[in-house]
């Protein structure tokens, strides 16, 4: 009898990396320039409009723009989508003022700089992370699994605030695609992955809901990312943390480097 393994693997050699033509995806984690206040970690705004900043955001978009992506992916409620395309339409002509945050200061003028008709939403927003369960329980039992989140979330606050307050734009970005910084994100989820182990997993539940919903934000990617796309994916550190994974073993994809643009 073959050795199932040998021949696993012999599949996965004779396997093509990617198509000749296969879509070339660039994912960009930012952390909220205008915080909407939904995150677990909440720090002060970082003032987007000082003269220092505008100029970068400039300058990087138009590095960006020079991938020359097809299409420009953001996170925004899809239920938005017609009114964000409107805002984009009325910024095309002169008539809207960029708003605060990254949707408009680096999804909208990508998408003007490489002459794209529109923007659209890549976000799902009809599973969200699913913890209440998990925090009654945590409450109940008195989990240290949740002592030891809570002082990950009060540490990961205090390196926010100091950053934001001593980094430049561009400095904040690279921390944001920082790969230890992805790692960090991911851990978070995992620090009560183990509240309720064997008593009806409500950490674990919780965990996994955070993923399906980062899973069905992928697969709103991959349905795009026909033959021929060059897709620049811009949202919170957190999503890309799981999606640039996920990206990293999609044998369909190409993943684009982000760190050259900065």
């Amino acid at each position: 009898m073959k050795n199932p393994f040998i021949a696993i693997l012999a599949l996965m050699l004779s396997y093509p990396a990617f198509a000749e033509d296969a879509a070339q995806v660039m994912l960009i984690g930012t952390f909220h320039f205008k915080d909407p206040g939904m995150d677990t970690v909440k720090v002060k705004d970082i003032d987007v409009f000082a003269e220092e900043s505008q100029q970068y955001l400039q300058e990087f978009a138009n590095r960006l723009a020079g991938f020359k992506p097809t299409r420009v992916l953001l996170e925004y409620n899809p239920k938005n989508e017609e009114l964000l395309n409107q805002r984009y339409d009325e910024y095309l002509s002169g008539d809207y003022d960029l708003g605060a945050n990254e949707i408009y200061q680096l999804g909208f003028r990508i998408a003007r700089l490489a002459r794209l008709d529109g923007v659209q939403s890549f976000d799902h927003r009809e599973l969200e992370w699913q913890a209440e369960a998990m925090f009654e329980y945590a409450k109940k039992h008195d989990s240290p699994e949740m002592a030891e989140f809570n002082r990950i979330i009060e540490r990961y606050t205090t390196e926010e605030e100091k950053a934001r307050a001593g980094l430049s734009l561009r400095e904040l970005l690279i921390r944001t695609n920082d790969p230890l910084k992805d790692r960090m994100n991911m851990d978070l989820y995992l620090a009560t992955n183990s509240i309720g182990a064997g008593d009806g997993y409500s950490g674990a539940d919780s965990t996994a809901s955070w993923w399906h919903r980062n899973f069905r934000m992928y697969a709103n990617i991959q349905e795009v990312a026909q033959p021929g796309e060059r897709i620049i994916v811009i949202g919170g550190s957190g999503h890309m943390a799981i999606l640039k994974g996920l990206l990293a073993i999609d044998s369909r994809l190409v993943g684009v480097e982000i760190d050259p643009y900065f």
